[in-house]
């Protein structure tokens, strides 16, 4: 899916990355937990997360993700935008939850990072 296509789906507004939209990405993951971002592969994936601190970009770069999208209206600031634009990540925020974002995106085909669950 095209994050061209995630904006739509999403009524989402993007805020860095306009250069970006024909990208595709592979699959989309949901987190408010940054340390779960480092553990599976997130390389060309779309994070949607309602966290918004630098701690959301710096975990992406080492991630590999290739977009944001920040839930419920969430407004990165200034030191993430130039952090974002710096490492070619795209940032986009829509009004919906977290939840009903990520079953529109699913809805419409894009699939979620596979990680393996620890064994207890």
């Amino acid at each position: 899916m095209k994050l061209s296509e995630i904006k739509e789906l999403l009524h989402a507004e993007v805020i860095v990355g306009h250069d970006k939209l024909d990208t595709p990405v592979k699959a989309g993951t949901a987190s408010d937990l940054m340390s779960d971002m480092l553990t599976g592969p997130n390389n060309d994936v779309v994070l949607l997360t309602g966290l918004c601190n630098i701690q959301v970009i710096r975990t992406s770069v080492i991630a590999g993700v290739r977009a944001i999208v920040f839930v419920r209206g969430k407004r990165p600031s200034r030191e993430m935008l130039v952090d974002a634009r710096k490492h070619d990540i795209a940032i986009l925020t829509t009004p919906f939850t977290m939840f009903t974002s990520c079953g529109r995106l699913f809805s419409k085909g894009l699939r979620g990072v596979e990680r393996k669950s620890p064994e207890h």
